[in-house]
């Protein structure tokens, strides 16, 4: 988890969402998450049924903080300096899950699959304690039960911690933006105005003119070819 984050970023979020008067910029800022993600939290579509985290109960911002952010909707909310850290756990296994809750494994899996794509099958095999057939078989609509699912927040359902979810998210995340391909910075396609020569006036515009030998023969000389045939009959 990184120092310049609140501890439980989308908790925090929702929180904030719920409470403050502060713009979707500044709570996306101040918590790492993406500006459409806490529009999201606020339309309902995301975190549902995350329970919202006071970050300052948790000495994370104080009152005057928001205060200022609230007036300035440009000021960027500055996280009060931890006291407290928390050492991040590092699982290989996947998570042991109750008996008693197992069976809602494949409803959090429909919602990790839904509101998180940027989270994967390794990862959510890790949060909820499931096998990765099972998640293929959830994102690809083939699971024998999966007309009768609903999604379900795992951290709700007690399957996973805030915390973990929070850092599979920004793992998830960071691993997604390694992967799109950078931008064009290149030059582009030129207007076929500047590539194509200019075209002079078309053939069909110009006037015809015979040519010198292609001209028509004048009147007197056809009539002096006829009165030469006429004095070579009377000679015979």
């Amino acid at each position: 988890m990184s120092d310049n984050l609140p501890l439980m970023p989308k908790a925090t979020a929702v929180w904030l969402v719920e409470n403050t008067a502060l713009t979707f910029d500044q709570i996306s800022s101040f918590c790492g998450l993406h500006p459409l993600e806490v529009k999201g939290i606020a339309d309902g579509d995301v975190g549902a049924g995350i329970r919202g985290r006071n970050p300052m109960l948790n000495h994370e911002l104080t009152r005057e903080e928001i205060q200022k952010a609230e007036e300035d909707s440009t000021y960027q909310l500055k996280l009060t300096k931890r006291t407290v850290v928390v050492p991040e756990k590092k699982r290989s296994a996947p998570r042991y899950t109750p008996v008693s809750r197992r069976q809602d494994r494949p409803n959090a899996i429909l919602w990790l699959v839904r509101n998180h794509p940027e989270i994967s099958d390794a990862q959510i095999s890790r949060l909820v304690g499931t096998t990765k057939p099972t998640i293929v078989s959830i994102r690809e609509k083939t699971h024998w039960n999966y007309s009768n699912l609903k999604p379900v927040d795992p951290v709700s359902l007690g399957l996973s911690s805030q915390i973990d979810l929070d850092a599979a998210v920004q793992k998830g995340s960071k691993r997604r933006a390694k992967m799109q391909p950078p931008e064009p910075t290149g030059a582009t396609l030129k207007p076929a105005s500047e590539t194509v020569a200019p075209q002079g006036p078309s053939i069909l515009d110009q006037p015809m003119t015979p040519k010198e030998d292609e001209k028509a023969p004048d009147a007197a000389s056809v009539f002096a070819g006829f009165s030469s045939d006429e004095e070579d009959e009377k000679k015979d």
